[in-house]
């Protein structure tokens, strides 16, 4: 299954067998008679089948029973409507268009419009003939998870909803020309919408199969939670949200690359530059991202002079600013949605395009002459730095200046011997109190100039002295998130641009085929480290971290490594991720070789995922548990603590520990003679109690991986693997290799398997975490190999799980990524595997995903200045204000009192968020000056046809405020892995050929992962 792809059942018996060509993404269909040739001809069976009827509830169903039953109807509903939806097109509209005396349209330019939509509606009648079957019988079987598998896994379905997702680009474009050149095409369009009940337009008919497979997985995903484990339903309800998130996957990347396509064209007539056309419309460019932003002109005192907005295009190499021209007539695009069209205006290289924010402007060369975006200045102006949200900036300044002065003032008033009026004490705090109000104004307008504000600074041609000049441009983005994302694919579009990423991945499978840079993990950074056995990720939030720094930097916290030092001795270093590279903060010696480590979470007594908050790791609850080849199991305190060792365990043997899981009362720990030592708190609050363990022994063969899951801890002990329930600590053992002298050596989970690699050979296995039974199994080195490699055999050293893809490392020190569905489902392989040409020298001794989730409040406000952690760099600024060094600074912990009331700069400042009283000096309306004012914008929809209104979505009705925050969430990822030396890899190389400059020491390479927002 390493395609995805299964056999065709030959059930489909309405559809002929030939199969038209696949037309190529993004190209108008010619109207030459040859383009009728290669349409399926399907005629849709008009026989009447009963429609799936429920019968009546029956009494004494438990609660889950009855929400399945309810379930159950929505999926009826919502495919009757779907069917019913279908018949419109080709009854209402299909049909008349082609029986119509005289022709509206030539046959010929009616087939493209409507292709595929006749070979949809048959495979969902027959779904819904099998539907009607099983919903029948469903108080005797209560299944359906193995209809979805078996209606939609067929190779046809995919072929069927992949063309029509290609051509679907093109066929609201042939509408669009028809409307302009047809009016009695137009006329017929308007008759049909104005008639119909619901006043859905033709587009609105049509957009519903792209839409259709994302309903199926959001009432599968409401039908899974509420089928306990043990049903018969649970496993065939999780493969159908496999094969239905498999489906829509490929999907959505279909519809993504014609939308791609269709805007870079569109983008392209516009350019007068022909080599920039050309290399537009080459398949060696690629769109990363596009936006309608708002470019907005300051004057000097900050004030909004003129805006207007712009198409910003992000490729992979270049950043194109454009006009939007006029859309189209009104009347064509209330009917289908009007591409816009495109005037460049400049463009400029991407390596020289830099994210400047309010106060960085000081960083900037002082050989390069700033401009302001559509203004022509002399050489003799006023540096940029003075207009527009960086004035703000500036006055900052000047206040936090005046306040230092007005307090140096207060304590010379303080030593007065005399009494004067309005010349005391407390006339001088007054004065203070007003300064620190007048601040926290200055403050919040500036988080307000920051919120959505993107402030670019991009190169222009030289003067006349050959001095670069570089221009800004300051873009209003829609919302913060939208900012974010700007900022985070800017950062990693630049990545993408070094050698070692420009040709950084292989399909396994084609020879030759390269991958698009930005499609696939980037290698950000090489890092030496001195220790190699094992690593985690230590979360902790950086409440000082700035906006573009929180969108560029690795996932926030601290990266432990850790292995055998020098002799017997163990080595730990600790590395800081709140930058775009990790950093070595602090080292730990001690005094026996390190086998593994975990990382534990403060305990919460109550829950706060439903809010989406991310719980940063802080305070004396978060520990990192250190096992030791001389049996200690040492409890470290959590990095932002200072690491002090907490705790000592020992075992009764002093058997080496091999692997340590943790879950909310117990510590596990995985030992070398076969036994399992299991600690436990003594309440919550508490950290484990070293008298008395309790040792479960599984076998005579080491522990060598052990795994948590919601109830149970698995744990290998040669071939077999022995599931431990945590409430009585009663085993159950199953075999998952044939061979006796075979070992598992990892496990990785995601969804409902478990995916496992051996000491021995090549291949992965996949197992069920509830029937535990076999699923899949992978051959790496026959899927995953370079041209020429003289490797039959590759051995897996390491597993992980991240982002959707299964990471895999090798004896050979390749790494390879294997794509698996993100959701609750099976994590079965459903499409083709990655081979990076960046590899170790030596085996990969480990793979460890890094996520953080950043603060909700950078959705709301915004700091002043990034400093280095920004895409622009800079110098570092020193640990206390990072907040890299390992003691908490004073403005965190006042941060920490506030609970985050107060404002996150990273200058030192004092917060006057906590002042009672109104501000002296500043009013309401003054406070809403026109440079304040929030210019964030709903993107315009050019139909009256909204998704939100589909009458399908009610099955999860609109989303309530807290489903918003849930919403709002963004993550971000990375995976590190750990080796010797580092090496690139090239076609034709073998693997145990090295490349020039190899280096055997140990070596960190980090992979970060676009933020998914």
């Amino acid at each position: 299954m390493w395609d995805g792809e299964n056999e065709l059942p030959g059930n489909y018996s309405g559809v002929r067998c030939e199969k038209s060509p696949h037309r190529s993404v993004g190209r108008f269909v010619s109207d030459q008679e040859d383009d009728d040739a290669g349409y399926l001809d399907v005629a849709v069976s008009e026989v009447k089948h009963p429609p799936p009827q429920l019968s009546p509830m029956p009494e004494g169903l438990t609660n889950h029973q009855v929400v399945r039953r309810h379930i159950l109807g929505s999926i009826i509903q919502s495919e009757r409507s779907y069917l019913e939806s279908l018949r419109r097109i080709l009854q209402e509209y299909h049909r008349p268009l082609m029986e119509a005396e005289p022709r509206i349209l030539s046959p010929r330019k009616i087939r493209p419009i409507f292709h595929r939509i006749r070979e949809i509606t048959q495979c969902h009648s027959m779904f819904q003939i099998a539907l009607a079957s099983r919903v029948a019988e469903w108080d005797s079987s209560e299944k359906i998870g193995d209809l979805f598998v078996a209606s939609f896994s067929k190779s046809m379905v995919l072929d069927v909803y992949s063309d029509y997702v290609n051509n679907f680009t093109n066929a609201m474009a042939l509408i669009k020309k028809a409307c302009m050149s047809k009016p009695a095409f137009l006329e017929f369009l308007k008759r049909k919408q104005a008639s119909s009940v619901d006043r859905i337009t033709l587009y609105g008919l049509m957009v519903k199969p792209i839409q259709r497979f994302p309903q199926f997985i959001l009432l599968l995903q409401d039908m899974l939670k509420n089928t306990p484990k043990g049903h018969v339903d649970r496993l065939p309800l999780q493969l159908a949200l496999t094969e239905l998130e498999t489906l829509a996957e490929k999907l959505n990347e279909q519809k993504r690359v014609a939308d791609q396509i269709a805007e870079t064209q569109q983008l392209a007539r516009s350019v007068s530059d022909r080599l920039l056309s050309k290399q537009l419309n080459s398949e060696q460019r690629s769109l990363v991202l596009c936006e309608t932003l708002i470019e907005t002109v300051y004057g000097e005192r900050g004030q909004v002079l003129k805006s207007k907005e712009r198409k910003v295009f992000l490729f992979d190499d270049v950043l194109i600013c454009a006009n939007i021209n006029v859309k189209g007539p009104p009347d064509i695009s209330s009917l289908v949605p009007v591409g816009p069209k495109y005037t460049m205006k400049w463009s400029a290289p991407l390596q020289h395009v830099q994210v400047v924010e309010v106060g960085q402007e000081n960083s900037q060369s002082k050989d390069t002459l700033f401009q302001q975006s559509g203004t022509k200045r002399p050489s003799g102006a006023c540096n940029s730095a003075l207009l527009g949200p960086p004035r703000l900036y500036q006055e900052l300044q000047e206040l936090q200046h005046d306040l230092s002065v007005v307090e140096e003032v207060t304590l010379l008033v303080g030593t007065l011997q005399g009494i004067y009026q309005n010349l005391n004490t407390t006339v001088s705090q007054d004065w203070c109190l007003a300064l620190q109000r007048l601040i926290h104004i200055k403050e919040e307008q500036i988080q307000c100039a920051n919120k959505c504000r993107l402030r670019l600074q991009v190169p222009g041609r030289p003067d006349k002295s050959g001095r670069p000049v570089s221009f800004m441009v300051v873009f209003n983005t829609p919302n913060p998130l939208s900012k974010i994302s700007w900022v985070n694919r800017l950062h990693l579009a630049k990545i993408a641009l070094r050698e070692e990423n420009s040709r950084g991945w292989l399909y396994g499978e084609d020879e030759g085929k390269t991958i698009v840079p930005f499609s696939c993990p980037l290698l950000a950074s090489l890092s030496p480290a001195l220790a190699l056995e094992t690593a985690l990720h230590n979360p902790v939030n950086c409440a000082l971290l700035g906006f573009s720094a929180a969108s560029t930097s690795l996932p926030q916290g601290y990266l432990w490594v850790a292995g055998a030092g020098e002799g017997f001795q163990g080595h730990v270093e600790i590395f800081s991720l709140n930058r775009p590279t990790p950093r070595a903060v602090k080292s730990l010696q001690i005094s026996s070789a390190i086998r593994c480590l975990e990382y534990v979470q403060a305990p919460s007594p109550t829950e706060e995922g439903d809010v989406g908050i991310h719980k940063a790791a802080a305070g004396a609850g978060t520990n990192i548990c250190v096992g030791l080849d001389d049996g200690r199991i040492l409890v470290y305190g959590s990095a932002d603590t200072a690491a002090q060792c907490l705790l000592t365990l020992h075992n009764p043997e002093g058997c080496p520990v091999l692997c340590l899981k943790h879950s909310a009362r117990f510590l596990f720990a995985g030992l070398r003679n076969g036994t399992v030592m299991v600690y436990g708190r003594n309440n919550n609050d508490d950290l484990w109690d070293p008298e008395s363990p309790i040792c479960v022994s599984l076998g005579a063969e080491p522990i060598r991986t052990l795994l948590v899951l919601d109830e149970s801890v698995w744990a290998s002990c040669g071939n077999s693997v022995t599931v431990i329930q945590i409430s009585t600590l009663t085993t159950q053992k199953f075999e998952v290799h044939p061979d006796p002298m075979i070992s598992v050596t990892h496990m990785a989970c995601a969804g409902g398997g478990v995916w496992m690699a051996f000491s021995e050979g090549s291949s992965i296995r996949l197992f069920h975490t509830e029937t535990l039974e076999l699923l899949q199994e992978i051959n790496i080195s026959t899927r995953s190999m370079l041209q020429n490699t003289g490797q039959k055999n590759m051995r897996v050293t390491s597993l992980l799980i991240c982002q959707g893809l299964l990471w895999v490392g090798t004896a050979q020190g390749l790494i390879i990524t294997l794509p698996v569905p993100k959701l609750e489902g099976i994590p079965k392989i459903t499409g083709k595997g990655m081979i990076s040409l960046n590899a170790h020298c030596g085996p990969v001794d480990f793979l460890v995903a890094t996520t953080s989730t950043l603060s909700p409040d950078l959705l709301k406000r915004d700091s002043v200045g990034d400093g280095p952690d920004s895409a622009c760099g800079g110098e570092d600024r020193s640990d206390s204000s990072s907040q890299e060094s390992l003691q908490p600074s004073s403005c965190y912990k006042a941060e920490e009192k506030g609970k985050g009331r107060g404002v996150l700069l990273q200058y030192r400042l004092r917060s006057t968020s906590g002042l009672p009283g109104r501000p002296l000096t500043a009013h309401g309306d003054e406070a809403s000056d026109s440079s304040l004012e929030s210019l964030e914008h709903s993107v315009e929809d050019g139909s009256i046809y909204e998704l939100s209104d589909d009458p399908e979505m009610w099955v999860r009705g609109r989303p309530c405020e807290k489903d918003a925050v849930r919403r709002d969430r963004v993550i971000s990822a990375a995976v590190i892995s750990g080796g010797k030396g580092f090496r690139r890899l090239k076609e034709g190389i073998g693997v145990g050929s090295r490349t020039s400059g190899d280096s055997l020491e140990n070596t960190l390479m980090v992979w970060q992962l676009p933020l998914t927002v």
